[in-house]
């Protein structure tokens, strides 16, 4: 096991790491302060969650493409359920620590208030304020799910709060899932709050599930588990892998008891159908405890904002528009590009990089960027990364005559290709006679689970979900969308009604 070293660094001239704040199993945290941020910013101080594959002691290829995969799919799926009550994606990068080791990194928001497992411990919660915290987690699950993604290990520890200390955010969406997605489901979670399908019972030798299949009603156990954390106070210990039948004898005497305790015993069910379906269901589940709280409530304070469905806090600083999603290399992939990099630190030192700290520079250099690798230069007693000398780039010599005439060349047919793009653009967006949509009908087939969409475009709620092998007719085309009549699904699809007409991207099509 080998830990990065970032103490007292910069990163991509903008983040200094403040203090090492934990690690996991594949990664590192660290809180760090933008300084290109206002210090009055919500984010002047941000959380690098830096991927670090050196902490598997028997790291091979495979384990570390897994690894790298996992960490992009992170920032993927954080961006694809962006919500104020969901921790928030602020950028990325890929850079080399003190000791040549190459990393990747995803900038996250800093949730300076703590977990709720962290606050419980330290006060009791009343029971106003938990189903408070509790239904914006569920406004958090619930958007979560609508856009395919389950997050299969909710707990209180991956509750934090904003340094409001009223807004919680669900955070760790490291081994979330697309709903639809085909490849095989690994055993993940805490034993306290998973639910039997992540159970060793369920999996072969290799970790994969071999019975039920994943779906929403994973994340509802584990809710379920948690709201019994928030309003007790205890933590479900006694119902591993099995119904909450119960609740703590300091809690059995509450008016609500009786109704929270059967909700959460439906909920925790070994049969995920067994469960409430969708965070709505159990929401509505919980109705009855909601109205006993503000029935006791309503004399001595303004009535409770509860409402029918989960409803958002909005903490400062929230934006619903996601920085651009990072393309993850493994190192072996990097050190094919740059063979210098992440080598013998001492060797890599002598192309020109100086690792110690010491006293402040006279000059703070220029510093390179090649292919998002933060540049670099010694800036008092910090230090920043920049690639080895040996790659940066050569003075450009001066151009001769025939120099000249190759310049003008490539820039007359770059010139001529953008107008003729901007030509074949305003064509096929119907802007030019003879653009717009296509008729020629074609044949294809999904090469992978797909959202069958009412428009071409990914910004509205699908008709429903076209399965792998699937086969389609193309009736109509636009830019890379095709109005599709699906003819046969490649698996049947519960509870989805008959699929007749839509639009698909053409990337997940293989045509005919």
């Amino acid at each position: 096991m080998r830990e990065l070293s970032l103490d007292n660094c910069r990163l991509d001239k903008r983040y200094d790491i403040q203090r090492h704040l934990g690690r996991g199993s594949y990664a590192e945290i660290y809180l760090a302060r933008d300084i290109l941020a206002s210090p009055s910013s919500a984010h002047n101080e941000v959380v690098i969650k830096a991927l670090n594959v050196f902490l598997q002691d028997d790291l091979d290829p495979d384990l570390e493409r897994t690894l790298v995969e996992n960490f992009q799919n992170e920032a993927v799926a954080l961006d694809r359920v962006r919500h104020p009550n969901i921790v928030s994606r602020l950028g990325h990068g890929t850079a080399r620590d003190l000791s040549g080791t190459v990393f990747h990194y995803l900038v996250l928001e800093y949730l300076s208030g703590g977990d709720l497992q962290k606050i419980i411990k330290q006060e009791t919660l009343s029971p106003k304020r938990a189903f408070g915290f509790l239904e914006q987690v569920c406004a958090g699950l619930r958007h979560a799910h609508k856009r395919g993604v389950i997050h299969r290990d909710i707990k209180p520890q991956n509750l934090l709060l904003a340094g409001d200390l009223e807004t919680v955010k669900i955070t760790d969406f490291g081994v979330a899932r697309f709903s639809h997605a085909d490849s095989p489901i690994t055993r993940v979670g805490t034993n306290v709050y998973a639910p039997p399908e992540h159970s060793p019972v369920f999996y072969n030798g290799d970790g994969v599930m071999t019975v039920a299949r994943l779906t929403p009603a994973a994340d509802i156990y584990s809710l379920a588990k948690s709201t019994y954390t928030l309003l007790t106070g205890e933590s479900p210990r006694f119902y591993v892998n099995q119904p909450i039948t119960q609740l703590p004898a300091e809690s059995r005497n509450e008016e609500w008891s009786d109704e929270l305790r059967r909700v959460l015993q439906k909920a925790t069910q070994d049969d995920p159908s067994a469960r409430p379906q969708s965070v709505d269901e159990f929401w509505d589940e919980l109705a009855v405890v909601r109205d006993i709280l503000d029935e006791n409530d309503a004399p001595t304070a303004i009535r409770s904002s509860l409402s029918d469905t989960p409803q958002a806090h909005v903490a400062p600083g929230y934006s619903p528009i996601a920085p651009m999603q990072p393309r993850f290399n493994t190192s072996r992939d990097l050190r094919r590009r740059f063979p210098a990099i992440a080598e013998d630190p001492k060797r890599t030192a002598a192309t020109g990089v100086s690792y110690a700290l010491g006293e402040p520079a006279e000059s703070t250099g220029t510093g390179v960027r090649i292919d998002g690798l933060p540049a670099a230069s010694e800036q008092g007693n910090r230090i920043e990364f920049e690639i080895p000398n040996a790659y940066v780039p050569r003075p450009r010599k001066s151009f001769g005559f025939l120099g000249k005439i190759a310049a003008f060349i490539v820039f007359i047919g770059l010139f001529g290709g953008l107008l003729y793009g901007t030509h074949a653009y305003l064509k096929n967006a119907g802007f030019l006679p003879g653009g717009g949509t296509q008729t020629k009908t074609q044949n294809a087939v999904a090469n992978t689970d797909i959202f069958l969409r009412p428009s071409p475009s990914a910004n509205n709620d699908p008709l429903g979900v076209v399965t792998k092998n699937s086969r389609v007719k193309i009736v109509n085309s636009q830019n890379n969308w095709y109005q599709v009549d699906v003819v046969e699904q490649g698996r049947p699809v519960a509870n989805q009604g008959s699929l007749a007409r839509g639009w698909l991207n053409g990337k997940y099509l293989d045509i005919d």
